[in-house]
């Protein structure tokens, strides 16, 4: 059975707890790298991390691009929205289909 995890600040992230998501609260790239590979190796389907986190850990998160799980997906942190998050999935879909049809070249 695959799991899904949330990755974030203790406050961006506490709530997911409540829907039954694997919550890993933590501030710091060195440390949210860490739990990335791990949950990548133990059966996520599915990883949710705060955008914050996501900006500094690119190359990472890169990493499993082209695997079939885990998805890698960026949330807004308690900030609010910086946008991280649509131009990733942008970029997927314009590497899927070759053009950018969700903006037509726009942000």
């Amino acid at each position: 059975m695959y799991k899904i995890g949330v990755i974030g600040e203790r406050d961006s992230v506490l709530g997911f707890k409540a829907v039954g998501l694997d919550v890993h609260p933590c501030s710091q790239s060195d440390e949210a790298k860490k739990i990335l590979h791990e949950l990548a190796k133990d059966e996520y389907a599915i990883i949710y991390i705060t955008e914050g986190l996501a900006a500094e850990m690119e190359k990472d998160i890169d990493k499993y691009k082209d695997y079939r799980l885990p998805a890698i997906i960026p949330i807004p942190g308690k900030e609010g929205a910086s946008g991280t998050g649509m131009d990733s999935v942008r970029k997927s879909v314009e590497r899927a289909v070759g053009a950018d049809i969700l903006f037509g070249g726009e942000k």
